[in-house]
């Protein structure tokens, strides 16, 4: 499986679930990285160097630097699901559990829509 790198808006039952299902989480946190302030660019940097695609909700910016930050290890942007951490560990999984490699990938993981109400 992909090895990840969470940086530090992803939540601990995120992560504690995707380590359950298999994958081989380093978060910000446990690198150091965390309260920094540290640009977007550096995290990416940092993850690419360490050979881990990184794991945000900061989807504006990140897909900003997908397209001008090359070569990474892969990019996965989620929509905030703050609720429901194991539904949104278990959307990651299903999005890259079977990817060799997401190298220079760009991967997004949304929210499903609600349901709609009946008037």
């Amino acid at each position: 499986m992909v090895p990840l790198f969470t940086d530090e808006d992803i939540p601990r039952g995120v992560v504690d679930e995707l380590i359950r299902s298999g994958f081989d989480v380093l978060t910000a946190q446990i690198a150091g990285l965390a309260n920094f302030r540290r640009p977007d660019s550096d995290l990416l940097s940092f993850s690419t160097s360490v050979g881990r695609a990184i794991v945000t909700h900061n989807r504006r910016h990140f897909i900003r630097l997908h397209s001008r930050q090359q070569p990474h290890a892969g990019i996965v942007v989620c929509t905030r699901d703050d609720d429901n951490p194991l539904a949104l560990a278990q959307r990651i999984a299903g999005a890259i559990r079977n990817a060799g490699s997401l190298a220079n990938q760009l991967v997004r993981v949304n929210r499903p829509a609600s349901p709609q109400r009946s008037p």
